[in-house]
C-alpha cells in the first residue's frame, strides 16, 4: 500500500522511518472528547481537518480522494497473522520470527554456517520468513482504514480494521504471542537478536489507529481492554528481557526506536511515568550521544547506506520529540553545551539534500535526496525562526493528494526576507 509513510521506510534502507507527525497530549477516550486518543498524530489537528472535510473544505478533497481508494485496497486484504509459516525454535507458531536481512552463507564453510554480515544487502532468503512483511501489511491497512473511519465515518471501514487487530493480537487461533525472542535469528549463530526489536517500530502507528477507532460500532470494549492488555505484555517483554536490554542499551538508531516504542506504548496502556522517564532521558542518551557538535551522525555514517541510515534515525528523533510533548518535554530544542541537537543534525544534511554539496560517504544503492524532504517541511513548522521556510521554495511541490495534508499542518514557503 502507497502511503508518506511506506517512502520514507524504503528510504531509510531497513525500511525504516516514517513520516514525521504530531501527538496530542489528551488522554480522553474517544466518546467523552471529540479529540481522538492518539500520540504520534495530532489530535486537534485530525480534529479540525474532519470539521473542514464537513464543511466542503474543496483544498483536501485530492487526500481525501486518494486516502479513500486505499481503503478500498484496504479492505479487500486477508487478515494477517503469524502462524502460516516456517515454525520457530520454540515450536510455537504464534512466535513472530525472521532472519536478519543482511547475513548470507559462509562461502568458506561446506553448510554455509555461520552465516557472515554483509551490511546494506538484503539476503533474499528472508524471504522465507513472512512475519516482518505480514505485520508491515497489517500496519497500514489497520491505519489506512482507521483514518478513513475517523474522516468519513465509514463503518465498514472501521469493522475490517478491528477484524484485521483482532487477527494478529487477539484471536487464540492466529495471535501474535508478545515477544520478539526469535526476531533477527542469524543461522549457526543465534534464533533471535535485540536489533529485531526495530522490526515493530509501526506497531507505534497501530497504537494511533486504535485511538481513531474508538467510537465506532466494530471497536468494542473488549477490544480495547485485549490490546491494553497485548501491549502491556509486550513492553514488560522489551524491559525485561535478555532481547529488549540489550537493545535499550544500543547505541545507533536502534536505541532511538527503542524508546519510540517504549514512550508509545506506554502512553498507551497508560503508564504515562514511564513515557515520561524515557522521554526526558532521550535528550542526552539519544540526540546528545548520537549527534556530533557539527550535526554527524557517526554511528550512521559508519554503514554501507549512510544517507538512508542518517535520515531515516534523524526521523526517529523527530519523532521522539513529537511523542515527548505529550508529556511536556522539549526535545525539539534540546542541545547540549558544545551543540549537539536535533536541528544540528538536519542543518548536516541539508546541503546534501538540495544538492549543493555531493555526499561523501557510502550509500549502496545511490543517495535518495528527497528522503530529507518531509524533514525540513517539520522543521519549517517547529523552528519558524530558521531558515527552512526559505528552503521550502527549493523543494518540488508536494502533491495535493498526499496523505500528509490530512495528518500534519502544511509549512508555507516564504521568500528571503518575506517572512510570515
Amino acid at each position: 500500500m502507497k502511503s508518506i509513510q511506506r517512502s520514507l521506510l524504503c528510504a531509510f534502507g531497513l525500511l525504516l522511518t516514517m513520516d514525521l507527525r504530531a501527538a496530542a497530549p489528551t488522554t480522553e477516550r474517544a466518546g467523552s472528547s471529540n479529540v481522538a486518543r492518539v500520540f504520534l498524530l495530532d489530535g486537534k489537528h485530525l480534529q479540525t481537518v474532519r470539521e473542514r472535510i464537513r464543511a466542503g473544505d474543496q483544498s483536501l478533497v485530492p487526500a481525501l480522494s486518494r486516502l479513500e481508494r486505499d481503503m478500498k485496497e484496504a479492505m479487500a486484504a486477508t487478515a494477517f497473522s503469524v502462524v502460516d509459516d516456517v515454525v520457530p525454535a520454540s515450536g510455537d507458531r504464534h512466535d513472530y520470527m525472521s532472519q536478519a536481512p543482511y547475513f548470507w552463507p559462509n562461502p568458506d564453510a561446506t553448510n554455509g554456517l555461520p552465516y557472515i554480515r554483509r551490511d546494506g544487502e538484503r539476503n533474499p532468503e528472508i524471504g522465507k520468513f513472512p512475519d516482518h512483511r505480514r505485520m508491515d501489511e497489517m500496519v497500514d491497512a489497520v491505519e489506512t482504514l482507521a483514518l478513513a473511519y475517523f474522516f468519513t465515518g465509514t463503518e465498514d471501514g472501521a469493522a475490517k480494521a478491528a477484524q484485521l487487530l483482532r487477527a494478529w493480537f487477539l484471536d487464540p487461533a492466529t495471535r501474535m504471542n508478545p515477544h520478539l525472542q526469535y526476531a533477527q535469528g542469524i543461522p549457526g549463530l543465534t534464533t533471535g537478536r535485540g536489533i529485531g526489536l526495530i522490526e515493530t517500530r509501526g506497531l507505534t502507528r497501530v497504537v494511533d489507529a486504535i485511538g481513531l477507532l474508538e467510537g465506532s460500532k466494530a471497536w468494542q470494549e473488549a477490544d480495547q481492554r485485549g490490546l491494553e492488555e497485548w501491549f502491556s505484555q509486550f513492553l514488560q517483554w522489551m524491559q525485561e528481557s535478555k532481547n529488549g536490554r540489550d537493545e535499550a542499551a544500543a547505541k545507533n538508531n536502534h536505541g532511538t526506536y527503542y524508546d519510540l516504542q517504549v514512550a508509545s506504548f506506554a502512553l498507551f496502556v497508560g503508564k504515562r511515568d514511564l513515557a515520561a522517564t524515557v522521554l526526558q532521558t532521550a535528550g542526552p542518551k539519544r540526540i546528545g550521544s548520537q549527534i556530533e557538535p557539527d550535526g554527524r551522525q557517526s554511528l550512521e555514517l559508519a554503514r554501507t547506506k549512510a544517507w538512508s541510515y542518517s535520515v531515516g534515525n534523524l526521523s526517529g528523533l523527530m519523532t521522539l520529540a513529537r511523542l515527548a510533548e505529550n508529556v511536556s518535554v522539549d526535545l525539539w530544542h534540546f542541545q547540549t553545551p558544545d551543540g549537539r541537537s536535533i536541528r544540528k543534525a538536519l542543518d548536516y544534511l541539508v546541503p546534501f539534500a538540495l544538492g549543493e554539496k555531493k555526499w561523501p560517504h557510502q550509500q549502496l544503492g545511490g543517495v535518495s535526496r528527497e528522503a530529507l524532504f518531509p524533514l525540513i517541511r517539520k522543521a519549517a513548522l517547529k523552528y519558524p525562526e530558521g531558515p527552512y521556510r526559505d528552503m521550502l521554495m527549493k523543494l518540488p511541490a508536494p502533491e495535493a493528494d498526499r496523505r500528509s495534508t490530512l495528518l500534519q499542518a502544511q509549512p508555507k514557503a516564504t521568500a528571503r526576507g518575506a517572512r510570515s
